[in-house]
């Protein structure tokens, strides 16, 4: 029997099946995929095959192969991944420029880890709505770095609904993974969106303006219009996995763009004499703040661990 994996809660995964049945169901035996070492190793939005017992649960014995994946290096085991969502059409990425907030460091290596398996990227802005007049044009000077790369972003506040219409239409029909910190409303936007979800949500901590988690496990909610979206649990920090330092250029879009000009073929940004994207940053034509994502990541390999900070 097959299905599509709908929900995980770390023990248990629940399979809707072709059919429409909705079977709780396991890991059958020591289940790895070929060639990642995971934490999790079917993940919702996966297509599986499952077999049926007598206490109507069930053995996932076989997953599909996967047209795309969200992944991150899993925050206790430095070696192993952590696979947030499969076969998804895009991601949302929910960030905060206050109460608690985002990095562009973890933004920046949220969206490689996207263009590295190919997962279209939508930023939201949220909580808007506490913002300070200097905190708004922090924000717009920050969402007008992200969309003169390519990103569309959105401006938005979950809390009273402001902007959200501009966001609903791009999930229409798609599959889409919401991520981001703990804490910038990633419940309270699907309650938004989806009024009978009656997602928990909680206080960001007065204390270290640090989210805490409300979500923890993943879970696909369908949308009225088709499609569906994924909750996911908050994330601390975004550490990269699988990707190496001579594929990093690529999944930077502005880097990338300069890169071509570069003397040396083999350039890694660093030092090399000739090189076009440290001629580009020095020209301001690159952020400060994406160069140093880019290096934090090709750090990443010599440090061969997960950075907390990010």
């Amino acid at each position: 029997m097959k299905g599509l994996v709908v929900k995980n809660t770390g023990s248990w995964y629940t399979v809707k099946t072709d059919d429409g049945q909705l079977i709780d169901s396991k890991i059958k035996g020591n289940f790895r995929l070929k060639g990642i070492r995971s934490t999790n190793p079917v993940a919702v939005g996966d297509r599986v095959e499952i077999i049926t017992n007598q206490e109507s649960t069930a053995f996932i014995s076989a997953i599909e192969d996967r047209r795309n994946y969200i992944i991150r290096k899993s925050s206790n085991l430095s070696k192993q991944s952590h696979i947030i969502a499969a076969n998804v059409d895009q991601a949302v990425l929910v960030v905060t420029v206050n109460y608690p907030q985002t990095s562009t460091t973890f933004i920046d290596r949220f969206l490689a880890s996207a263009e590295a398996y190919r997962v279209p990227v939508i930023i939201a802005f949220n909580k808007g709505d506490l913002l300070s007049p200097d905190e708004r044009h922090y924000q717009e000077m920050v969402m007008a770095l992200y969309d003169n790369i390519g990103y569309q972003c959105v401006a938005l506040s979950a809390a009273d609904g402001d902007g959200v219409d501009q966001l609903t239409p791009m999930l229409d029909g798609k599959i889409t993974v919401l991520s981001g910190n703990s804490g910038v409303g990633k419940s309270t936007l699907i309650n938004r969106i989806l009024p009978g979800a009656n997602l928990r949500t909680s206080e960001i901590s007065d204390v270290h303006n640090t989210g805490m988690h409300t979500t923890t496990f993943s879970e696909m909610l369908p949308l009225p219009s088709g499609g569906y979206i994924i909750d996911t649990p908050g994330i601390k920090g975004f550490g990269t996995f699988d990707i190496e330092p001579e594929e990093l250029t690529s999944y930077f879009k502005d880097i990338f763009h300069f890169s071509k000009d570069c003397r040396f073929s083999n350039c890694t940004h660093t030092h090399e004499p000739g090189c076009a994207v440290l001629k580009a940053v020095e020209d301001h034509y690159i952020a400060q703040s994406r160069y140093q994502s880019y290096l934090s990541m090709l750090a990443d390999k010599d440090e061969n661990k997960y950075r907390e900070a990010f």
